[in-house]
């Protein structure tokens, strides 16, 4: 089994195709930061949503913010999921957050599992951002301020996680193709180390880069 503790260097070595290590704390950091940005933002505008406050901020739309967030839209997906919309996207960011700082610089390789989950609560989230993003356009025809704030934060998360969520995946389909075996893969998703393993990990990292 290969247990000893790779050097910093190997840790943070760029992984094909990118020139950079997606799962490097410059990439992360930011992304962490940006998130708990928009959790404040959520926050806020969920207080309002709640009947906490009698107003939101908007400096461009007034009194359009009020209205797409006490909107039928609105309220109908309150009805649906049990909370209002901008509560569940302040669970969502510091989720985000919250997943963005957990393991080291080649989580791809040791916590393939918590890096597919970070991709699971960032990418949908940006899908979401889009839809309400339209409804305010085409159903509720008014705009709220902060939502685009939050739904432009949401984009920028994506596009900052995918090639981490890439390059995990990436390497699971290389130990799948070397391997062809479910134990195998199982244990590189939870992230557990062998020799075979961590050969695939160097095929990935062998790779050219494009």
């Amino acid at each position: 089994m290969a247990t000893d503790a790779l050097p910093v260097d190997d840790l943070n070595r760029s992984v094909p195709p990118y020139k950079h290590n997606p799962s490097a704390w410059s990439q992360r950091i930011p992304i962490c930061l940006l998130a708990f940005v928009a959790a404040a933002i959520s926050a806020h505008l969920s207080l309002y949503q709640w009947g906490f406050i009698q107003s939101t901020w908007d400096p461009v739309f007034g009194n359009g913010s009020n209205e797409v967030l006490k909107s039928d839209t609105a309220q109908s997906m309150f009805g649906l999921l049990g909370i209002h919309d901008a509560a569940l996207g302040v669970i969502a960011y510091l989720g985000d957050a919250i997943l963005g700082f957990a393991g080291s610089t080649r989580r791809w390789q040791y916590r393939p599992w918590l890096v597919i989950l970070f991709g699971i609560d960032v990418i949908p989230l940006g899908i979401v951002s889009v839809i309400l993003v339209l409804c305010q356009a085409f159903i509720v025809g008014d705009w709220c301020f902060l939502c685009l704030v939050t739904a432009a934060i949401s984009l920028i998360l994506v596009y900052w996680a995918w090639d981490e969520v890439r390059v995990s995946l990436a390497y699971l389909r290389i130990v799948w193709q070397n391997h062809h075996s479910m134990r195998i893969l199982w244990n590189a998703f939870w992230g557990y180390r062998s020799d075979e393993l961590d050969q695939a990990a160097e095929q990935l990292l062998s790779r050219e880069v494009s």
